[in-house]
């Protein structure tokens, strides 16, 4: 029997054989997007609890097909893709909250990237070092990538959340127009020049160094490729939309419960990293420290390279206050967090101590959000 004469049922076992999909990675995007269109999460509390299942599954799928991408085009553009993808979803979530009327949206943006970073830096990083150390006892990874990318993040995360607040210009934790300007321009111009030397100039330096390092699966045909990027997309935008949704159910759950509004910027920060943060545990466990590294160290410098610049521009065209400044227990931890990580990767080995430290600070990151 030819393909044309197949009845629908085969010809889509067909279409997955060729494609090597699961069915329940290409099947949770368009649930996603189909709980979108119904508005399943205003349907009272057990929409609101369908919708959030609905969204694990949309994350849990664009880990799946973002891999599957990652390992077809290779490193370090496979992660470099999905560092993007995951700061495009960060950027219209922190847009559409600022021109939201709900609580200080200012402050919310800072908070949300803020809380990118922490999440990245320690929770990130710590988990896959503890995972990898767990099971393999020690890891190495490219040095000189690594230094790249901390050299980068420390300038771009003092000059846009720390120096805020020690202009004169303008009083309080904000940018007068044309020092936002200036920043923005900066942070563009590092990211651009990273990512330039992340994969032209200097590629090797993020390439594993152990020539097993990826793992023996085979490569991912083109098609298979280009149809994963394509449902990545879709999962993607599911996950934005239903995240979008959420946030103010979420919002209320955290006022009503007397939390402070910080908490929200954590809440989507961890929503929009939880691909990334999944993809990255995966390849530790598999001893792939090198592409676990380049996927947090990555997307924190996307998260300030490219969040920053965008949020920048929505604030000056709309004349909205944006607050970037951090206070003073927010500053501390950020620069232990930079100092932390900047010597627990300054050797090009990892072990499960490095990483316990990570949890720590991040343990204490999360408590003293809820408890300043």
């Amino acid at each position: 029997m030819s393909e044309e004469t197949l009845p629908p049922p085969a010809m889509r076992r067909a279409l997955l054989r060729r494609l090597s999909l699961p069915l329940w990675a290409l099947v949770l995007p368009l649930l996603g997007v189909a709980a979108v269109l119904a508005s399943v999460y205003a349907m009272g509390t057990v929409g609101t609890i369908v919708a959030s299942a609905i969204l694990i599954g949309c994350v849990l799928a664009a880990v799946h097909h973002a891999e599957v991408v990652a390992h077809r085009v290779g490193e370090p553009f496979g992660t470099l893709v999905l560092a993007i993808a995951v700061t495009v979803i960060e950027v219209s979530l922190i847009v559409s909250l600022m021109l939201s009327d709900a609580g200080d949206a200012s402050a919310l943006a800072r908070d949300t990237v803020f809380a990118a970073i922490m999440i990245i830096l320690n929770g990130i990083i710590g988990l896959c070092l503890m995972a990898g150390g767990l099971r393999h006892l020690e890891q190495r990874f490219s040095l000189r990538g690594v230094s790249a990318a901390l050299c980068t993040l420390a300038a771009l995360s003092v000059l846009t959340l720390v120096l805020p607040n020690y202009t004169s210009t303008t009083p309080g934790p904000y940018y007068a127009t044309s020092q936002l300007v200036l920043v923005a321009v900066v942070s563009l111009f590092l990211y651009g020049v990273f990512v330039t030397v992340q994969t032209v100039r200097h590629r090797e330096y993020f390439l594993p160094e152990q020539a097993g390092d990826e793992g023996h699966a085979a490569t991912p045909s083109n098609r298979t490729a280009w149809a994963a990027f394509g449902v990545l997309l879709v999962a993607l935008v599911a996950v934005v939309l239903l995240a979008k949704a959420l946030s103010a159910t979420v919002e209320r759950a955290v006022l009503d419960a007397g939390l402070p509004l910080a908490v929200v910027g954590v809440v989507i920060a961890g929503l929009v990293l939880a691909p990334e943060s999944l993809a990255a545990y995966r390849a530790a466990r598999r001893n792939r420290i090198q592409t676990s590294l380049n996927l947090a160290l990555g997307s924190a410098l996307a998260t300030i390279g490219l969040t920053i610049p965008a949020v920048a521009i929505v604030s000056l065209v709309l004349d909205l206050p944006l607050a970037l400044g951090l206070g003073v227990m927010k500053t501390v931890l950020l620069a232990l967090s930079l100092f932390v990580t900047t010597i627990s990767l300054g050797n090009g080995r990892t072990t499960v101590m490095q990483g316990a430290v990570h949890l720590v600070i991040f343990a204490v990151y999360l408590f003293t959000t809820v408890v300043p």
